[in-house]
């Protein structure tokens, strides 16, 4: 994903649910991301906190900003390529989407990596299964018993939309030729999707 968004032709790129910043942070450390504005958002000023360190610890040169995905405090048609990985699972697909759309420039593009429907079935069913009593294991002991602070990533897995469906969404709102690639034996996809330059149809 960094890679792909490194090689944007665009200059400026908002990374939304930016957590600690791997994403924002990894493109820029790439050689051609050089020329880049790199924004990475959060609405958790603990998780900004630790993406700020890492960020000084490499002297990258990255923005951090609190923001809620829901309602981006960014200008209309302002940013070249917008991020958002492992985070529209667990957001509102459609105010995730309406923003993004809004804060592109015409011609930009949204790229979003997130779990994805193993597009063998049976495959897909028994890798949820595995989630289903692996996650919650992970949660006991990260949390020292409180397995529903991680329920929402299970509700997330579990409905999220396959691939061929969230470029559908992502066409309804607007994008244009919008496309996606399974990594991880289909664990996860990259979609990449076009905000239309003004007048165009396609």
């Amino acid at each position: 994903m960094a890679r792909q968004i490194a090689g944007d032709r665009g200059l400026s790129v908002l990374d939304v649910a930016s957590g600690t910043g791997d994403i924002a942070l990894r493109v820029a450390q790439r050689r051609d991301a050089a020329d880049k504005v790199i924004v990475a958002g959060d609405i958790c000023p603990a998780m900004l906190a630790i993406a700020k360190r890492k960020a000084s610890d490499h002297s990258l040169n990255v923005y951090f900003r609190h923001l809620n995905v829901h309602e981006l405090d960014v200008p209309d048609s302002s940013v070249d390529a917008y991020a958002i990985s492992f985070g529209m699972k667990i957001c509102d697909r459609t105010l995730v989407l309406k923003e993004a759309f809004r804060v592109l420039k015409p011609g930009g593009r949204i790229y979003c990596l997130e779990a994805s429907r193993i597009p063998v079935p049976a495959i897909h069913a028994v890798y949820l299964r595995y989630m289903d009593w692996c996650l919650p294991l992970i949660a006991r002991i990260a949390t020292g018993g409180d397995r529903g602070a991680y329920d929402y990533l299970l509700r997330g897995i579990h409905d999220f939309p396959s691939a061929p469906l969230l470029a559908r969404e992502m066409e309804a709102f607007g994008f244009r030729n919008a496309s996606y690639r399974y990594m991880t034996l289909g664990i996860v996809a990259l979609h990449i999707a076009i905000k239309p330059m003004a007048g165009q149809s396609w």
